[in-house]
């Protein structure tokens, strides 16, 4: 008995070992297992800041994005304002330089030979070449109630533009004018270089359209191949319909030249007309300039009333101006207009010119 007594002690003993065991490592896998919730809740905290900080960082992002967009925007905006700015000033200085001026047709005489030296003498020897310079003369617009005055000497204008206004005596009243210096339109000068590049050929304008192609330019060869009437053997024609232009290339030089100098010539159409020939050129526009300024010995004076007639006001200003008084001196020339027209002075080698 006391045996088994023992045996069962040892046992409960043993037991109690286990469970006691049992119970620490049950201990210790719920303190793991509480360590592991804690580390999980804060690695699910801080993951959560870092979205959440991400989140802020793409909205920051995207704010200074979008900010910057709308500033490229506003920018291209003033660009592009400033670009339709500056084409419509382009074009308006375009067409501000742009001459136009229907050039009568004027004959040139030839007074000398001229000897080509170098690149002049390569080609042709039979070409005709010629350079024209063309000076657009300076102009500024009188209007109403206005005038120009030009000094024989610049201090004299000087010191009259050095004033305020003028105290001119006409009559029983007293006329204030003010004194301007003159702002001049911007005037070009360019060089016209012009040479014949056919010798054998004749251009041909003002062709009436009567005709299909083809038997246009059969009725032309044909015209242009009358001896009678100053032709020549035709070696080719061209005709464009749309510009009611051709051209006409002879076998023989001397016959373009000698229409040429005709300037018209009779073809046989539907009827018989006369049309316009002249040269095949070639021509391009160098040295173009462009400059304006201020004329020294002339000055503009404005506001002027319409007191009396026009031409007892300007006799008034002349003898005004011509008093060394009145810091005036020797007037070249001066010109009033009353209020209601207008006129267009010309300057040329430091003179005026009025032209209607």
């Amino acid at each position: 008995v006391a045996e088994n007594c023992k045996r069962e002690v040892l046992f409960f003993q043993k037991s109690e070992n286990k469970v006691e065991k049992a119970d620490d490592t049950k201990s210790k896998l719920l303190l793991e297992k509480l360590e592991e919730d804690d580390i999980k809740l804060k690695a699910q905290q801080e993951m959560l800041a870092c979205v959440n900080k991400q989140d802020e960082c793409q909205k920051d992002e995207f704010l200074k994005l979008a900010k910057r967009k709308q500033d490229l925007l506003e920018k291209l905006r003033r660009v592009q304002a400033e670009l339709d700015g500056k084409r419509a000033d382009c074009t308006k200085l375009r067409q501000k330089f742009k001459i136009y001026a229907q050039i009568p047709d004027t004959e040139v005489k030839f007074i000398a030979c001229h000897e080509e030296t170098g690149d002049e003498r390569d080609g042709d020897p039979q070409l005709v070449r010629g350079v024209f310079t063309v000076s657009q003369r300076a102009a500024t617009l009188l209007q109403g109630g206005q005038a120009l005055i030009t000094f024989e000497e610049e201090n004299v204008a000087s010191q009259i533009l050095k004033m305020a206004k003028c105290s001119v005596s006409c009559e029983t009243s007293i006329l204030d004018v003010k004194p301007r210096r003159i702002t001049m339109d911007p005037a070009v000068k360019f060089e016209v270089h012009y040479q014949i590049i056919m010798v054998k050929g004749l251009k041909v304008s003002n062709i009436p359209p009567s005709m299909p192609e083809e038997r246009m330019k059969d009725r032309l060869e044909m015209s242009f191949s009358r001896p009678s009437r100053g032709g020549g053997e035709v070696e080719r024609v061209e005709y464009d319909q749309n510009s009611a232009t051709g051209h006409i290339t002879f076998l023989h030089p001397g016959v373009a030249q000698s229409l040429t100098l005709r300037g018209r010539y009779r073809v046989d159409l539907d009827t018989e007309v006369n049309v316009q020939v002249g040269p095949v050129y070639d021509y391009h526009l160098r040295k173009f300039q462009t400059f304006c300024g201020c004329p020294k010995r002339t000055i503009m004076l404005v506001d002027i009333e319409d007191m009396v007639e026009e031409e007892d006001l300007q006799d008034h200003l002349e003898i005004h101006f011509q008093k060394p008084s009145n810091s005036g001196g020797e007037i070249e020339t001066l010109k009033y207009i009353q209020k209601g027209k207008a006129l267009q002075a010309f300057f040329c080698d430091d003179t005026a010119e009025i032209d209607n």
